[in-house]
């Protein structure tokens, strides 16, 4: 079968050869160079062909192009920007052809093992077997790393989720949700370890400001997804769909169970699911399987940092740095910003009626104290020879109630505020964009 093959090397050299295994770009490249041939080019001139880019028709394989997409996708997925890279891998990405690393016969067995233990639904089925293979073949390599910080992050985890009554297999939701980086940020602006959007961590009281994300606090973020996931689980009676409704929100659940016919199941109202949804699920059971039999799959957890029982927290007394207090005490501000990933700018705030900790290894907690005053002391003399003053603080989850004026327009309020025009509508349920003077409108400002 013949069909037209559009190819930019350069473009893939571009994508890849900063963050990717150069025996993959290598890999590729060989290959593009053999089933793309100038001369099977139809009635070309130099003029013809764009620089860099290669245009052909030629007769090649379908396991050519598999092989393509499989070096790309393991490329993509070994990068070591791969915090920026979505856990869930969607079914558009998933390799169908990939060699097994587990059998059928194996996996069947092992979930049934873990369904008589859990109250998520680890059936076995063909979906869940491509996504578990493709974990365990495209990302291995990334385990490691990703079970040491688990190390750190699911003890605190099971605390919360046992004092809320919340299965403790729920700590492989922050996994997905966000790799257990707690500031990181999707695209649309979800937060933190549990993915808060703003409005959400607003109304499970995840205070925003200048210094502070609450949503990238690991405490309170995950007492307020224990909340969220207890009022999920209320509405659906069902783990599965709690999950589900977590990521697309609980109408777009309750729509595909009408949509499937009334089914409750995950996997019946899957494909009237959103497309990122349909992979969340997949992607949660296939984590929870990888950690269930990661000594079985050879996958060990690098050496952790530090563990959560290693630390504890004390109240500061006055805007300080983390750059200050590393410059007293012996503890590097890697370990600071690991340990405190709420201060945004690598700086704690002190404000009147408001208490802000730090959290530091607990055998540092005596050189902290003794050297606090010392500390403080650099921070003023910092703050008296700083040129720019630091940023007001100012909370930004504080509603307020704008007036509007001749002449305002959506756009011209919203970048006054901080905040896009899509916000001030769903804020104020608008359907359209027009505005009266004198109109009220809420407003949840990020800057004033």
């Amino acid at each position: 079968m013949k069909k037209f093959f559009v190819l930019s090397l350069f473009s893939i050299a571009n994508l890849f050869a900063q963050n990717q295994p150069v025996d993959s770009i290598k890999e590729i490249d060989l290959i593009t160079k053999t089933i793309i041939r100038k001369d099977s080019i139809p009635n070309s001139t130099s003029d013809s062909i764009p620089q860099k880019k290669l245009i052909a028709k030629e007769r090649y394989t379908n396991d050519d192009l598999k092989r393509i997409d499989s070096l790309l996708l393991e490329a993509k997925l070994y990068s070591p920007l791969f915090d920026s890279v979505p856990y869930i891998i969607n079914d558009k990405d998933l390799v169908t052809n990939v060699t097994p690393v587990v059998t059928p016969e194996l996996l069947k067995e092992r979930l049934a093992l873990i369904n008589q233990e859990t109250p998520f639904n680890l059936a076995f089925n063909p979906a869940l077997e491509r996504v578990i293979n493709n974990y365990l073949k495209y990302r291995k390599k990334y385990y490691p790393a990703l079970m040491s910080r688990a190390k750190y992050f699911f003890p605190m985890f099971e605390r919360y989720l046992d004092q809320y009554d919340i299965p403790l297999e729920m700590k492989y939701l922050a996994i997905v949700e966000s790799s257990l980086r707690p500031q990181i940020k999707s695209r649309v602006g979800a937060t933190g370890l549990w993915q808060f959007m703003y409005g959400t961590g607003k109304q499970y009281k995840l205070a925003v400001n200048s210094y502070v994300d609450e949503r990238q606090d690991p405490v309170k973020s995950t007492i307020a997804a224990c909340k969220y996931l207890t009022f999920l689980h209320g509405l659906f009676n069902d783990w599965d769909l709690a999950l589900a409704a977590y990521n697309s929100g609980p109408g777009n659940v309750l729509k595909a169970i009408k949509n499937s016919g009334g089914y409750r199941n995950y996997w019946n109202i899957r494909p009237f699911l959103p497309r990122e949804t349909a992979g969340y699920v997949p992607a949660f059971y296939a984590t929870m399987y990888i950690f269930k039999y990661a000594d079985e799959l050879g996958l060990y957890p690098e050496s952790p940092k530090i563990f959560n029982f290693q630390t504890d927290t004390i109240q500061v007394k006055r805007t300080v740095s983390f750059d200050q207090i590393s410059g007293k005490i012996d503890v590097n501000t890697e370990m600071l910003s690991f340990l405190n990933p709420q201060y945004k700018i690598d700086i704690i705030p002190f404000v009147k009626k408001k208490k802000f900790s730090i959290r530091l290894p607990r055998n540092k907690m005596i050189d902290f104290l003794e050297k606090e005053k010392e500390i403080y002391a650099l921070a003023a003399t910092e703050d008296s020879l700083r040129e720019k003053p630091l940023p007001k603080y100012f909370e930004m989850d504080k509603r307020i109630r704008y007036k509007v004026r001749s002449g305002d327009y959506l756009g011209k309020i919203a970048i006054k505020f901080g905040v896009r025009v899509k916000d001030i509508k769903r804020w104020n349920n608008m359907r359209n964009s027009n505005l009266r003077a004198g109109q009220r409108l809420y407003i949840y400002p990020r800057r004033m």
